[in-house]
């Protein structure tokens, strides 16, 4: 048993030795690492998430542009949703992570891409931004009611993408809500604009194993738009939707706004 007890023994005199000569334990190394840590800005991080940043240019070290990386009519759009990054307008969509680093340095996560074939150009897109997204990449942002965002590279290729406020930086969390659309329009007169034909919604719900409850009410005219949804006739749609409340309410418009998350149900109706 005394033999047992040695190392323990030991391991105690060390440490004692250790405190006694000033000499650095791995707790006390572990506290001395911690005041060189330093966060990423915060204040930078929050820019990026409240805003949904286009693409305007793209550039190499002496101002001409990056072949293959602009393609007229498919402009890039990077989302910074918490620690999610997401890309679209190219060919694929590419999803992963991201990090700004103490530094002020972009850190992307390998992106994950949709396997969709395009045309060669996009594609080709797709991948130049891809391996220009694998780089640590300076962040600067440039203030005011449209930020600009300039990424730039080790080798001083620029990014250069235009911010626009997303829903949730401008009115909060939205409301989840289910809409079923009928598959015909309806005559309606939403406004002083004259008769347009509006879409035909009733509100259903889901228990949370995804199983209809209760008994949906009467189809009625819907006098908004559902951003991102475009209404085919004779298809029935059921549409996972956040809805977002406006806090002020201009003369002309609905008091939410109504942005499409998900198609969860799509069937071809018998006219």
């Amino acid at each position: 048993m005394m033999s047992s007890a040695l190392p323990a023994l030991y391991r105690a005199c060390a440490l004692v030795l250790a405190l006694s000569l000033g000499l650095p334990t791995l707790a006390g190394a572990a506290s001395q690492a911690e005041p060189n840590r330093r966060a990423a800005d915060p204040a930078l991080v929050r820019t990026l998430q409240d805003h949904v940043w286009t693409l305007q240019t793209a550039s190499k070290s002496d101002g001409q542009p990056i072949e293959g990386l602009i393609v007229p009519g498919h402009a890039f759009v990077m989302r910074f949703d918490g620690v999610h990054l997401s890309v679209q307008g190219g060919c694929n969509n590419m999803n992963g992570s991201w990090r700004l680093n103490p530094q002020g340095q972009l850190m992307a996560g390998r992106l994950v891409t949709t396997m969709k074939a395009c045309e060669p150009e996009l594609m080709q897109a797709d991948a130049t931004l891809s391996a220009l997204l694998a780089q640590h990449l300076d962040v600067l942002i440039e203030s005011g009611s449209e930020p600009m965002l300039r990424l730039r590279s080790p080798v001083q290729q620029t990014l250069v993408l235009r911010g626009e406020p997303t829903l949730d930086s401008l009115y909060g969390a939205p409301t989840r809500i289910f809409l079923e659309v009928a598959a015909q329009t309806v005559s309606c007169q939403p406004g002083a604009g004259g008769p347009t034909q509006c879409l035909q919604v009733r509100e259903i719900r889901f228990d949370e194993k995804g199983l209809r409850i209760g008994t949906p009410g009467s189809f009625g005219a819907f006098y908004s738009q559902i951003q991102g949804f475009t209404h085919q006739s004779g298809v029935r749609n059921v549409l996972r939707v956040n809805r977002y409340k406006r806090d002020r309410v201009p003369a002309d418009a609905s008091a939410y706004i109504y942005v499409l998350d998900l198609v969860v149900e799509s069937e071809q109706v018998a006219q």
